[in-house]
C-alpha cells in the first residue's frame, strides 16, 4: 500500500498565501502557451539544440547561433589554421538575432576543432558555440575548444526503451572522475567496468552521476558549467557514457543526472558570459547577474531565449544520452533573489514575499512539466534547503512538480550531533522528529550524509566520529574504544534513517564502508595531487580491515529496506521513545526497529509494545559479520505478553545496538 498525499490545500497554514500560490501556478502556463503559441507542447518547444550548433543538413553542414549584438561571427577551426575566411563568415538570418553558415560536406570532418569569432561594437572575443555537444581540452596548452563529433559508427542502444520499473529510488551518488582507485581521472568505461558491479551488488537501484555537463575547472565538482550540451570529455566519448547508461539499465538500475541550472561558470571564452559582448544575453544585467558567493553567473529566467536553452537542454539529456531524470542542484539559489544566503526560513512569509524569484519558479515549473511529458518514468529531484511548500506538489495542484526533494536537514542534525552534543546527551525525541519532519504532499528522499559533507573543509561521518584512529585501528582483529564506538553509530545512524525514510534513501560513492578523510580535487594548494580524488576500494575488499563490516551491513539494511519494499508502505509508526533511557523503537510494514543510543547502559527486559503475536529477530547492528561483540543471540523470536498493562516484548537491547525484528 503507497503511503497517502496530502494535497497542497490540506496545509491550514497555506490559506493566507493561496492567491500568490495560485497566481504563480497561473503565470506558469501563461508562459508555457507564450512559448508554444498555442499551436505545439512545450516539448516540440524544447528543441533549441536541434536548430542551433553544428549538424548535418543534407549533403552538407550547417551552423547556428543566436548573438543579438554581435556585429559579426566566424567559424575558426584546424580546418582553416585558425584564421578568419571570408569562407567561414556566419550571416545573420533575422532580426531575433540568430546566425548561419551552410558549408560543404568536405568543408569539415570528424574530430576537427572549432570555435567562434564573435565580434561586437567595440571588441571581439573567441568563443565556444553554446549549443556544442563536444568540448575538448588540450592537454599541453589547457584551451578548450569544439569538437566535429561524427564518428563513423554511432552508439547503438541495446536497451533503447528502459522504463524504471520502481517507485522508490535508492540513489548510489557517483563522481566518475574519482571513483577509480590510482592517482588519476576515471573514466566512463573504467566506472562501467569497475565500479557499476559495486553499485549493483550494494543493492541501489538509481545511479546519480555527478559532473556530466562540461566544465573547466575540474576542481568544482562539475557545478561550474560552461557547456551544458556537453558530456565532459575528460571522462571519455560521448558513446562510453551511452554504454554507461546502457549497461546500468540492463543491470535494472535508473540512472539520473546533476542538472546545474542554478547558475553558470564565469568563463567567457568556455562559457556563456559575455558571448555576444553583452552581459545580459543569458543572464541578468548588472549585480542581479552575478552569483558573488559562487563567483558565476546567474541566468535570467524571465527571459523566452533562456527557456529556450535551458528546456532544451534537460530534453537533450533525456533523449540523446537516455537519462531518467535529474537532481537539480541549488534550487536555493534559484528560488530566492538572495540566494537564501543568510536567510532563516522561520515563517511562511519567507517563501511568498517579494524575496522570491517567480521567473525562476516558472522556469522549474515547466522544467517537471516538459520532464514528465517527454517521459513519464523519468524522476526529478529538487535540493533545496528552504522548505519551500509546494516544491514537491504536483503542477496539477498548482505546485512546481518536483517528484522529489532532498530531506537536507537530516545530516545537518546528525552532523550537528556528532560535532557539538555530547553521546549520552542524545535525545530520541529529536532524533525521531527530524527523521520524520516533511510536507504531507511532498515525497522526500533521506540521507546520511552526500558529496557535500565530503568535500575539504568538511568531514565524513565515519571521519567526525573516528577522526584520526580511522589511521592506525581500523585492523579486523584489533579493538579499539573510539573505531567500536565510530563503526556502532555509524550502522545506527544510517539504519534509522534509512528505515524512517519517506520515499528514497540515497548514498555518497565509499560512504557505505566509511571512506576515511575528505575528497580534495588537485589544485595548485595541495600540489596539484589527486591523492584525495580518488576512491581507495581495496579498503572495502580487505578481510583484514574494518571497513567491511560497514559495507556487509549497508548491504544487509538495504536489503530489509528495499526487499521488503518498506518505503513504499505507510508511514514509519512511533512505538517508543524514551529520552533518559535513549532508546528509540518504530514500526514499519511488518518490521520493528529498536535503537539504543546510549553509550554505556544496556538493558534488559526491556519493555516495547507491539501489536499481539510473535516477532523474531532478523538483524542487529552488533552481529560479528557487521564488526559487533556478537552480544544478541541470532534469529531468536520474541512472543507479546502483558506487563503493567502494556502489551508487547520485552528484550535484551545493548548500548549502541539496533535490532531489526519481524513478525511471524
Amino acid at each position: 500500500m503507497s503511503v497517502a498525499r496530502c494535497k497542497l490545500r490540506d496545509d491550514a497554514y497555506l490559506a493566507p498565501y493561496w492567491q500568490t500560490i495560485h497566481g504563480r501556478a497561473e503565470k506558469a502556463r501563461a508562459m508555457e502557451r507564450r512559448l508554444t503559441a498555442g499551436g505545439s507542447n512545450l516539448a516540440d518547444f524544447a528543441s533549441a539544440h536541434e536548430y542551433y550548433g553544428l549538424h548535418r543538413e543534407g549533403a552538407g553542414w550547417v551552423f547556428r547561433e543566436w548573438a543579438p549584438n554581435a556585429s559579426a561571427i566566424t567559424l575558426v577551426g584546424d580546418f582553416s589554421a585558425w584564421k578568419k575566411t571570408p569562407a567561414h563568415a556566419l550571416t545573420r538570418i533575422n532580426a531575433k538575432g540568430d546566425w548561419e553558415l551552410k558549408l560543404p560536406a568536405k568543408a569539415m570532418r570528424h574530430a576537427q576543432l572549432y570555435r567562434l569569432l564573435v565580434e561586437w561594437p567595440g571588441g571581439s572575443g573567441d568563443r565556444i558555440p553554446a549549443y556544442a555537444r563536444r568540448v575538448v581540452q588540450d592537454d599541453k596548452t589547457k584551451i578548450f575548444n569544439a569538437q566535429v563529433w561524427e564518428p563513423e559508427h554511432g552508439y547503438q542502444w541495446k536497451l533503447p526503451a528502459f522504463k524504471r520499473g520502481f517507485d522508490v529510488p535508492f540513489i548510489y551518488e557517483a563522481h566518475v572522475g574519482m571513483a577509480q582507485e590510482r592517482e588519476g581521472v576515471g573514466s566512463y568505461a573504467e566506472f562501467e567496468r569497475n565500479v557499476l558491479p559495486r553499485v549493483v551488488d550494494a543493492g541501489y537501484n538509481t545511479l546519480q552521476l555527478m559532473a556530466v555537463m562540461e566544465h573547466p575547472y575540474y576542481g568544482s565538482f562539475g557545478y561550474h558549467v560552461s557547456s551544458f550540451f556537453a558530456a565532459s570529455s575528460r571522462f571519455g566519448a560521448p558513446e562510453e557514457l551511452k554504454s554507461l547508461v546502457d549497461a546500468a539499465h540492463a543491470a535494472g538500475l535508473a540512472v539520473i543526472m546533476d542538472m546545474v541550472h542554478s547558475h553558470a561558470v564565469l568563463n567567457e571564452v568556455e562559457g556563456l558570459s559575455r558571448f555576444d559582448g553583452t552581459p545580459y544575453l543569458y543572464f541578468h544585467d548588472g549585480p542581479r547577474g552575478e552569483h558573488v558567493a559562487w563567483n558565476s553567473r546567474c541566468f535570467d529566467y524571465g527571459k523566452p531565449e533562456v527557456l529556450h536553452f535551458l528546456l532544451s537542454n534537460c530534453r537533450y539529456w533525456l533523449d540523446d544520452y537516455h537519462f531518467d531524470g535529474f537532481r537539480f542542484d541549488g534550487i536555493t539559489s534559484m528560488l530566492y533573489h538572495d540566494h537564501g544566503l543568510g536567510t532563516n526560513y522561520s515563517s511562511y512569509d519567507n517563501y511568498f514575499n517579494a524575496g522570491v524569484d517567480e521567473d525562476a519558479v516558472v522556469y522549474l515549473t515547466l522544467a517537471n512539466r516538459l520532464i514528465h511529458q517527454i517521459r513519464p518514468d523519468a524522476m526529478s529531484v529538487a535540493e533545496d534547503v528552504s522548505g519551500m511548500p509546494g516544491l514537491g506538489a504536483p503542477v496539477e495542484d498548482d505546485g512546481i512538480g518536483f517528484d522529489f526533494r532532498m530531506a537536507m536537514g537530516v545530516p545537518d542534525y546528525w552532523f550537528h550531533l556528532v560535532k557539538k552534543v555530547s553521546d549520552e546527551k542524545w535525545n530520541t525525541d529529536s532524533t525521531w522528529h527530524e527523521l520524520t519532519n516533511r510536507r504531507g504532499e511532498e515525497r522526500t528522499i533521506s540521507y546520511v550524509e552526500c558529496h557535500d559533507q565530503a568535500i575539504v573543509g568538511d568531514k565524513t561521518l565515519i571521519f567526525w566520529l573516528a577522526d584520526a584512529h580511522m589511521y592506525w585501528n581500523m585492523d579486523a582483529h584489533k579493538d579499539n574504544l573510539e573505531v567500536s564506538r565510530a563503526i556502532a553509530l555509524h550502522k545506527m545512524i544510517r539504519l534509522a534513517t534509512a528505515a524512517a525514510a519517506d520515499s528514497g534513501y540515497l548514498n555518497f560513492m565509499g560512504n557505505e564502508f566509511g571512506h576515511p578523510e575528505w575528497i580534495d580535487f588537485p589544485r595548485e594548494g595541495n600540489g596539484w595531487s589527486y591523492k584525495f580524488a580518488r576512491r581507495l576500494w581495496s579498503l572495502r575488499d580487505d578481510p583484514q580491515l574494518k571497513f567491511h563490516f560497514l559495507a556487509d551491513f549497508d548491504r544487509e539494511m538495504l536489503r530489509a529496506v528495499r526487499g521488503g519494499g518498506l518505503l513504499d508502505k505507510e508511514s514509519p509508526r512511533l512505538v517508543h521513545s524514551h529520552c533518559d533511557d535513549q532508546v528509540l523503537a518504530f514500526e514499519r510494514g511488518g518490521l520493528l526497529f529498536l535503537f539504543n543510543f546510549s553509550p554505556t547502559r544496556s538493558v534488559s527486559d526491556y519493555m516495547i509494545s507491539a501489536a499481539p503475536g510473535e516477532y523474531q529477530l532478523v538483524m542487529d547492528s552488533d552481529e560479528t559479520r557487521f564488526g559487533g561483540y556478537g552480544r544478541i543471540a541470532a534469529e531468536q523470536r520474541f512472543c507479546t505478553s502483558q506487563s503493567n498493562g502494556r502489551l508487547g516484548i520485552k528484550v535484551y537491547l545493548p548500548c549502541r545496538v539496533a535490532m531489526v525484528l519481524k513478525k511471524v
